[in-house]
């Protein structure tokens, strides 16, 4: 099909804002990569951009050589995982009960999962129920906080209501319960909508630390990003204490370094989930 002048600027104004914005995002993680490998001198002499120079691994190994840090990534691992897995369980099933039509109080129950979405207890209340359910510095109180999401319950609803009752209705008629058409009809004609959700849950499991540093206090229990967190701000302090280390790092670098070893892991979620991300958002949120 011919493209009119005005249709060929159109698509060409579209691709030049779709590259800034794509330079917007990426840049700023090649010069943080870049700093990441550069000897100390380039860094201290500002002179590292888009990239390295005196190409070293020395702020990688200083990085990967911390105990705290790897404890803090099989931490980051396990809280990801499990509260993924937890809150993938509880969506799928909460998302199904909210489909049955006979369901006593059903907008009401909705109603009230809603209202959580706009309200909340605040902070020092969910401090003291914690404190009182014993959760304080367990993994628990990592996990089980973030295992209801609300939006993604309804994303996972609609995608259940668009997909044809027929299929339903037969799994009835040859006597399959109601564990049977979820498992057996739902769950893996959901492919890609589970996909999605899974990596929203499992984004905002593996970024989070707001919780690590309201409820914990034990370095064993530290995820990666709140160790993250005070390397940024306390980096130069133990350099200082090691000037045989501070020879050969840049406290630029070594941060830079603890930026992409802990953003790798969750990147390398992405490619596997890719070619579902889009179709299960498209169907996900819209109701047919």
């Amino acid at each position: 099909m011919l493209k009119t002048r005005g249709q060929r600027i159109f698509n060409w104004f579209n691709i030049v804002i779709v590259f800034i914005i794509m330079l917007t995002c990426l840049l700023p993680f090649i010069h943080v990569l870049a700093k990441a490998l550069s000897s100390n001198t380039y860094i201290l002499a500002k002179e590292v951009y888009f990239w390295p120079k005196g190409f070293t691994f020395f702020s990688f190994n200083y990085v990967l050589s911390n105990p705290q840090f790897m404890r803090s990534m099989l931490v980051s691992v396990y809280i990801t995982v499990a509260g993924t897995l937890l809150s993938m369980l509880v969506t799928v099933l909460t998302a199904f009960v909210f489909t049955r039509k006979d369901l006593p109080f059903q907008g009401f129950i909705v109603g009230l999962f809603i209202f959580t979405m706009f309200f909340g207890g605040g902070m020092i209340p969910t401090y003291l129920l914690f404190s009182k359910m014993g959760l304080l510095d367990t993994y628990a109180v990592l996990i089980l906080p973030g295992a209801v999401g609300v939006f993604n319950i309804i994303l996972m609803r609609n995608f259940f209501e668009s997909i044809s009752p027929s299929l339903e209705e037969s799994a009835f008629i040859d006597g399959a319960s109601n564990t049977r058409v979820l498992f057996a009809i739902y769950v893996p004609l959901s492919k890609a909508a589970i996909a999605t959700i899974t990596l929203f849950f499992a984004v905002g499991k593996w970024n989070a630390y707001f919780n690590a540093v309201m409820y914990t206090t034990s370095p064993a229990k530290m995820p990666v990003q709140l160790y993250l967190r005070n390397i940024l701000l306390s980096l130069d302090t133990l350099l200082e204490s090691d000037p045989q280390q501070l020879e050969y790092v840049a406290t630029e670098g070594v941060r830079a370094a603890t930026v992409v070893a802990a953003m790798l892991p969750i990147l390398m979620v992405y490619p596997f989930a890719q070619r579902y991300f889009i179709h299960g958002m498209m169907i996900g949120a819209i109701k047919e």
